[in-house]
């Protein structure tokens, strides 16, 4: 069966639909409640939601904006249901998200941004250019003015290590892109950038790549 995407407001969003979401991972870290998710419905202005006929398989809140004059699609939030089709999901869900970062920001290259909880998650940024940490990547000052800036957009500004990437938790709920699955593999040398990550305390790593002008317009990216 085929995964259905669909974008909308995140204002749009019903109590049952939010409920629905937070059974994706009601038992297991990093358990986004209904409570949380009511509150990144606040705070996000987009919601993308993939179902596999009448299952919710995945969603994500993100918001397309300029970070200092820079295209941005960042994502607050998401999670993906563990399934042997996950990377499927991973893939329609960025692709209808990459798409619409296409129609906010023709013919310009969009910064792409979000906090990890695991290795698996960079597989979101396949496709993209320069991402950032990286295997024995050392960052330069504009990498981690970057991540300074995302920290801050976050919200936890001040709270983020800019050579490692490392997010330090403050002990609340705090979101993050939560993806992994029973046929998923991490990309090769990842796995050492989240080595000191307390997930279960909040940690994460934020991570970024960059989504090329023609790769969108080509419709390259997230498939």
């Amino acid at each position: 069966m085929s995964i259905q995407v669909e974008t909308k407001d995140c204002t749009s969003i019903s109590d049952a639909e939010l409920a629905e979401m937070a059974d994706l991972c009601a038992d297991r870290e990093p358990r986004f409640d209904i409570g949380f998710l009511s509150k990144q419905r606040e705070e996000w202005v987009l919601v993308t939601r993939a179902h596999e006929g009448a299952k919710l398989r995945g969603y994500s809140f993100s918001t397309l904006e300029r970070i200092g004059g820079t295209p941005s699609l960042l994502i607050g939030l998401g999670t993906v249901d563990r399934t042997a089709r996950a990377e499927t999901v991973l893939r329609a869900l960025m692709a209808d998200q990459l798409r619409r970062a296409l129609l906010a920001f023709p013919d310009e290259d969009v910064l792409v941004g979000t906090r990890l909880l695991a290795a698996e998650g960079f597989r979101a940024f396949a496709g993209l250019t320069d991402v950032v940490p990286g295997p024995d990547h050392k960052a330069t000052g504009e990498e981690r003015a970057w991540g300074r800036r995302l920290a801050k957009r976050f919200g936890a500004d001040g709270r983020i290590d800019d050579r490692s990437f490392v997010l330090a938790g403050d002990g609340c709920d705090c979101g993050g892109f939560d993806f992994a699955g029973p046929k998923v593999t991490a990309p090769e040398g990842v796995e050492a950038l989240f080595a000191s990550l307390d997930v279960t305390a909040g940690d994460r790593l934020v991570a970024f790549g960059w989504a090329m002008a023609e790769d969108l317009a080509a419709g390259r990216l997230g498939h």
